[in-house]
């Protein structure tokens, strides 16, 4: 498993496509969570490209389902408060390990802001509903705390939760989105952990900057 603050990550060079970032209030194909709505609507923004993609892969679900979306793109100063909140928890929680120690941990929950997708406008938190909006189980909550159970690939969860995460993962990844393995609800394109998963030569996004917007 190849965390997001490994080296390599930070390595991948980053040709930025310029891809502007659309609103998903305005876009009615699909449904958008409101948990993390925050006064700038940041969170209900994606690239353009994600966007398509997100759609095609809602057109691949079983009949009854559908992608809620509960955060997209997020600024680097939110993204940088969100790390450190979660580093000093660790510190509290487990203390006497060094900085290293505390960033690599840290970093299977919460992206170090240096390499995070969601400042780039490429990934996206987001599970199943029904036709009705109704939220499906997939294991844990989205967001929940750094547990075993909230990694994709968790055997300990019910086998209801398995097959729903089955089902996202298989729509996602058809449409070329990748997992954030220790996250079950954080998939995204075209930033430096797709560009390093998928063995591209640079990333196609990088941190959102005012001229996208």
């Amino acid at each position: 498993m190849i965390l997001l603050s490994d080296p390599a990550i930070g390595r991948m060079p980053i040709e930025e496509s310029g891809e502007a970032l659309r609103d998903l209030r305005t876009v009615q194909a699909l449904r958008l969570d409101s948990r993390l709505a925050d006064p700038e609507g940041a969170y209900a923004h994606l690239r353009l490209g994600v966007v398509d993609l997100l759609v095609t892969a809602q057109t691949m679900l079983p009949p009854g389902l559908r992608l809620l979306v509960v955060e997209g793109f997020r600024p680097l100063e939110r993204q940088e408060q969100y790390f450190q909140a979660h580093v000093d928890r660790l510190r509290t929680a487990h203390p006497g390990h060094d900085d290293v120690w505390y960033h690599q941990r840290a970093s299977r929950y919460i992206s170090p802001p240096e390499v995070a997708p969601h400042v780039t406008g490429g990934a996206v938190d987001l599970t199943l509903c029904d036709a009705d909006g109704k939220e499906l189980w997939l294991g844990t909550e989205v967001n929940d705390t750094d547990t075993e159970d909230c990694h994709t690939a968790s055997v300990e969860i019910s086998a209801e939760a398995r097959e729903h995460r089955r089902i996202l993962g298989e729509m996602l990844t058809t449409v070329g989105l990748i997992n954030y393995p220790t996250e079950w609800w954080h998939w995204s394109y075209g930033d430096r952990y797709w560009a390093y998963t998928n063995g591209a030569s640079a990333a196609r996004y990088g941190p959102v900057t005012q001229a996208l917007l």
